[in-house]
């Protein structure tokens, strides 16, 4: 084993999970979740002096005007803000509680890792659509949505992973993630950059995916198998397979499973378009391309 148990002291665990405790209650409760998450990031960031002046409209710099309403993610937009497709009924609650997530992330308590550990499990589990016990989520993860992510119990997501869950993305039992790699759900069309598909992109139980990777939209990371580090996966690998590369290749079934994994093939299957999610865009959207490019190509009429 390459790790041992190491805790807090007990006067420090019994503050730690009096906060956890109660901003848990609280989430759960039917309070306005503006309000939580604006009253814990004021604390967390110890600026609750400057807050209780402006609440009682006292005078305050612009810059104090700017970052004390910035606890508030009522106050704040968000990229996937813009997606024409997104869920507005179920945004709104997870746009909240990602703030949550990343603002906490900009206080020097993201560093203690037996408190932050154990601060985003509790807040994983009102973010995402289902999320297991014992998981660690390391800092600097970022998400779409986050409510269309699904992670089984003892998941390791290490620091500055990206999750998009502008489709569907599910994390198996045991499965861990490495620094920097990035999970994609979602896919730009080669001609027409704004349109968009989303796919379900999975993640087996017991799969490592290392260090700087790339999951494509779609694809599925078999079970107990490995993406090397820097690779680009575009198909599935299999399970109990190492794939490595870009685009990755399997390059060997893992010693002692042999017997139970699929042989290996000259590259990976693809099976994107079976997990392709289809969407419904409202008919008063008020679609539009920002940089108001001619996306028509000149063969096409």
């Amino acid at each position: 084993m390459t790790k041992v148990d190491v805790s807090l002291p007990a006067e420090a665990q019994s503050n730690v999970d009096a906060f956890i405790d109660e901003v848990d209650d609280r989430l759960a409760s039917d309070e306005d979740t503006c309000r939580i998450v604006t009253e814990t990031l004021v604390d967390l960031h110890g600026d609750r002096e400057a807050y209780e002046r402006w609440q009682a409209g006292e005078e305050l710099s612009p810059a104090e005007r700017v970052r004390v309403q910035g606890y508030d993610p009522c106050n704040a937009t968000l990229e996937s803000e813009y997606y024409a497709e997104k869920d507005d009924e179920r945004f709104p609650e997870s746009k909240y509680l990602q703030w949550l997530w990343r603002q906490f992330d900009a206080t020097p308590m993201a560093d203690n890792v037996g408190f932050a550990l154990q601060f985003r499990q509790m807040l994983a589990k009102h973010l995402f659509a289902d999320c297991g016990d014992g998981c660690r989520f390391f800092k600097g993860i970022t998400f779409t949505y986050g409510h269309n992510i699904s992670v089984g119990d003892n998941v390791v997501i290490h620091d500055d992973v990206h999750l998009d869950d502008r489709g569907k993305l599910t994390i198996g039992d045991r499965a861990s993630v490495s620094d920097d790699a990035h999970l994609y759900s979602h896919d730009h069309d080669v001609v027409d950059q704004t349109e968009v598909a989303n796919y379900h992109t999975i993640v087996g139980d017991d799969a490592r995916v290392t260090y700087d990777a790339m999951v494509r939209a779609g694809c599925r990371v078999g079970e107990n198998a490995i993406v090397g580090a820097r690779s680009v996966v575009q198909g599935d690998v299999p399970d109990h397979h190492i794939a490595a590369g870009t685009p990755a290749k399997s390059l060997k079934v893992k010693d002692g499973w042999e017997s139970v994994a699929d042989p290996i093939e000259e590259r990976l299957t693809t099976r994107r378009e079976e997990r392709q999610i289809e969407y419904d865009l409202p008919a008063d959207v008020d679609d539009f391309d920002e940089f108001g490019r001619g996306l028509t190509p000149p063969d096409r009429s």
